[in-house]
């Protein structure tokens, strides 16, 4: 079997990294050891989900499961890992005060990475939540990274807010446990599989509490409403690469632990329950991102309001269930990851030409930036959902789905709702693109490493939303179909 030393591979490569940019005293060497782990990660990633069968193989004693949906967030894990290092070549060199701690950086950022890379593949719920809780420790550090009163301050509240809700996920995770042992006794193995066996046969009170608590908990992490309120500061005041790791990958992490556990409750009698609390999340998360989204005034805290609605559009694809719901959400966690991250670069790149985070100071950005300007405008356009994009052919699955639910009225909720994001969104960059010009033009010359990685992820999402992929098509229904929902 050869995909558990593809994993291995992944982790010894990035374990290297954070080594080599740790012992590494200059910045460039270190930004450089990083993209080549980044690199490796990536093609690794792809033969993963090449080879890797959706219903699922365990390794290492059973302690590493190797299943469709855990191998499909690793694989936009790697993505957003390889576009953003590749970012922050430029954009951190460019960060003042800096440069003798970049190596320091870099290692945070592979550390980071490899955190991440732990969690989608643990067999073991309190492994996969140990793996969480790493990620939130040491992506602490890179929020407070530029050591601002503002950084230092979104690095506490991220801590302090995720730490309180991963302690009702724990607490969730232990009541499930504690529920098996009416059925398999004291001690027994801590599996997903086994405590899908246990859910059939617990008491629905218990059962309900627990995916509750669970929901709570890493509903915090993943940033659905009324939970988020650590995410904008996090996602603002974090350097730029940081900001599409958070947002891109580190999400979908968090969003894969409610996933497992919603699946858990297949066929008992809260399923039904459980799936509409997570399309009320859902929901609830797209009206508080719409009123934010209408009314921000900061560059990247607008981008951070709009990881709150796609968040909660995944909830509802994942809420709705189903076979398209399903996959809508899957392809939606690519799509997503894809173009914040080009719109957290875009946003990185007129932050510093414009020393501002303000929108109000970011003007005329085609004027002095034709080319990186239209593509970022093009992001912006594909984050509302807009055709011809992908974000908009998985938002178009997850509302087929939601009208073969039990909750059709959340499908028109989010249609109404898609709409408001769409004109607030695209009225705060129709300010920057087409408001009064600045008194001083911007000097900044972008180079290439600043612009790339916005080109490949804009050339991906609009392949993704032209072209549906047939390989990607069939991995994710056979996805859904290990869901139990085909």
């Amino acid at each position: 079997m050869l995909t558990p030393y593809l994993l291995y591979a992944i982790w010894g490569v990035t374990l290297l990294a954070v080594v080599v940019c740790w012992a590494w005293p200059d910045g460039r060497g270190a930004g450089m050891a990083n993209l080549v782990a980044a690199s490796i990660d990536f093609v690794l990633a792809c033969v993963m989900l090449a080879i890797v069968p959706a219903p699922g193989e365990t390794a290492l004693h059973g302690y590493l499961l190797f299943d469709g949906l855990g191998i499909w967030v690793m694989f936009c894990l790697a993505i957003v890992y390889l576009l953003s290092s590749v970012y922050a070549l430029g954009y951190m060199r460019r960060m003042h005060g800096e440069q003798t701690r970049l190596n320091r950086f870099y290692m945070l950022f592979a550390a980071f990475a490899l955190t991440m890379f732990f969690a989608p593949v643990q067999n073991n719920p309190g492994l996969y939540w140990i793996a969480i809780d790493l990620t939130t420790i040491v992506s602490a550090f890179l929020v407070g990274f530029q050591r601002s009163p503002e950084s230092i301050e979104a690095a506490w509240k991220y801590i302090v807010i995720v730490s309180a809700g991963l302690g009702l996920a724990l607490l969730g995770t232990v009541l499930f446990y504690w529920a098996g042992t009416f059925v398999f006794g004291p001690v027994y193995d801590m599996t997903w599989a086994s405590f899908g066996m246990i859910a059939p046969k617990t008491e629905g009170a218990l059962l309900l509490l627990s995916f509750l608590l669970v929901l709570a908990g890493f509903g915090t992490k993943v940033g659905l409403a009324p939970m988020h309120t650590w995410l904008p500061d996090a996602h603002s005041e974090g350097p730029a690469p940081v900001s599409a790791m958070l947002s891109g990958a580190l999400l979908n992490c968090a969003m894969l632990g409610i996933v497992r556990f919603l699946g858990i409750l297949r066929g008992t009698p809260i399923d039904g329950i459980a799936h509409t609390t997570l399309v009320v999340l859902g929901a609830f998360s797209l009206l508080v991102a719409g009123l934010f989204i209408t009314r921000q005034t900061v560059i990247k805290r607008l981008a951070a309001y709009s990881s709150v609605e796609h968040m909660g559009v995944i909830a509802l694809g994942f809420g709705f269930g189903g076979t398209l719901g399903i996959i809508g959400a899957l392809y939606h966690m690519l799509n997503h990851a894809l173009a914040k991250s080009l719109v957290f670069f875009g946003a990185g790149n007129m932050m510093h030409a414009f020393e501002s985070k303000e929108i109000d100071r970011i003007r005329r950005v085609l004027e002095f930036f034709p080319r990186s300007g239209a593509v970022w405008l093009a992001g912006a356009v594909a984050i509302t959902g807009a055709p011809p994009f992908g974000l908009f052919l998985s938002e178009l699955t997850i509302l087929r789905g939601g009208m073969q639910s039990q909750n059709t009225w959340a499908v028109w909720v989010m249609g109404v709702l898609l709409v408001v994001i769409f004109i607030g969104f695209l009225d705060r960059f129709r300010a920057m693109f087409f408001g009064p010009r600045p008194e001083h033009a911007p000097q900044l010359k972008l180079h290439f490493v600043d612009v790339a990685p916005m080109v490949l992820a804009l050339a991906a999402i609009l392949l993704l939303g032209l072209w549906w992929l047939p390989a990607i098509w069939q991995h994710l229904a056979a996805i859904a179909a290990q869901l139990g929902e085909a």
